[in-house]
This record gives structure tokens, C-alpha cells and sequence, in this order.
């Protein structure tokens, strides 16, 4: 787009690429994506199921308290932005069949 434009790229402006993350992040995404989500129809996505979350710390090898910490920090912020698109499109599709 910039050399479409004739601007130069401004690297400060680029959102990072998954390899700029910690090991311990892209660890944390992938424990987030093998977790259970707890799904209803009328509310949507409210959770997700953590009972396999010290299994998974495991095959991770993740053994201190320090990195689970971080993890878990990690799988608390994602699940919060899935809730959050989860109830926004919920609103979106109310809100197009009240219409």
C-alpha cells in the first residue's frame, strides 16, 4: 500500500507478526485455542473450559509458577475479547431482526 501511495513505511504504525511474540505468548495462543468453549445459544460465548489447563501446562512445559502466571494472565485477556465480539455480534444480529 505504501508503494502504491509513495509513502514511506512507517515501522512504528505496523502491527507485529506472530513471530515478534515471546515463545511463551505463542504458547499461550495455543493453549487458548486447544481449551473447550462454553457456548449458549441465547448468550453466546461466556467462557472458556479450563479443566484440561494444567494437562496442558504439561505438554507445554510450562513448570513454574511464574510462567503459568503469565499464561494464564494471556488466556484471561483473550477470553475477555472473545466475550466481548461474542456479545457484539449477538447485539448485531438482534439488532438486524428487530429491524
Amino acid at each position: 500500500m505504501c508503494e502504491q501511495t509513495g509513502q514511506e513505511i512507517d515501522w512504528e504504525r505496523c502491527p507485529p507478526d506472530i513471530e515478534d511474540f515471546p515463545m511463551i505468548v505463542l504458547d499461550a495462543l495455543n493453549i487458548f485455542n486447544s481449551l473447550g468453549n462454553r457456548v449458549y445459544p441465547d448468550v453466546g460465548f461466556i467462557g472458556k473450559d479450563y479443566s484440561n489447563l494444567e494437562f496442558l501446562y504439561q505438554v507445554y512445559n510450562r513448570k513454574t509458577k511464574y510462567e503459568r502466571e503469565i499464561i494464564f494472565d494471556v488466556l484471561l485477556h483473550l477470553e475477555a475479547d472473545t466475550q466481548k465480539e461474542s456479545r457484539r455480534q449477538i447485539k448485531a444480529a438482534y439488532d438486524k431482526v428487530k429491524r
